[in-house]
């Protein structure tokens, strides 16, 4: 096998993980089974991680930032604020829709973290992760409309990601982007109706 980068190996580990993840499940997703998915030897996968914790941390990372991607772009020109949620909303369902595995796989994480002991703090890390990416952009949406929240934007942030894995699970099922779009226009209308004009 040619030499790969450091960065490239970590990022096919990364990537290969998540599909076996949500394939086969977490449990399944051994060093062996995701080396085997991304084509290299055992011995690659020790030379970018230190332990399967460690790949794990990593991936739910890997996950939120595309996540990140998807719902902070801007700039929203004269946009409301429940446009703005709206359409954040939207580019996370586009997401979703183009790569369901990856969602699929982190929920299975976070629901084997739950069952696993000693593993309950990585379904904790996936969810911080959540709700400092939600809060950032309710923070962004409400400074770029002049708006105050009613609520502390922690408060406002687990709603938001409470709403999105509603949305998440219900489409995963049915597939049904018609109703998706109503939980969409829902949620954003909620959300916005917490936030007042400065």
């Amino acid at each position: 096998m040619p030499r790969i980068p450091a960065a490239e190996r970590r990022a096919a580990l990364v990537q290969a993980a998540l599909r076996v993840v949500a394939t086969q499940g977490v449990a399944a997703a051994t060093t062996r089974a995701i080396v085997a998915e991304a084509g290299m030897s055992l011995a690659s996968f020790h030379y970018a991680f230190s332990s399967r914790d460690e790949l794990m941390h990593e991936l739910i990372s890997f996950v939120v930032a595309h996540e990140e991607a998807a719902v902070l772009p801007g700039p929203y020109g004269d946009a409301s604020l429940r446009d703005i949620i709206r359409a954040g909303l939207q580019r996370y369902a586009d997401l979703l829709r183009a790569d369901p595995l990856r969602e699929q796989a982190m929920l299975e994480l976070t629901q084997q973290a739950l069952r696993s002991e000693g593993m309950e703090q990585l379904a904790r890390l996936q969810y911080d992760h959540y709700y400092t990416l939600a809060a950032a952009a309710l923070t962004t949406a409400a400074e770029h409309t002049g708006t105050t929240w009613i609520l502390p934007v922690e408060e406002v942030a687990r709603l938001l990601v409470v709403l999105t894995d509603g949305l998440t699970v219900s489409w995963l099922v049915d597939r049904d982007d018609a109703a998706a779009a109503s939980v969409m226009d829902f949620a954003a209308d909620a959300l916005a109706g917490l936030g007042r004009q400065s």
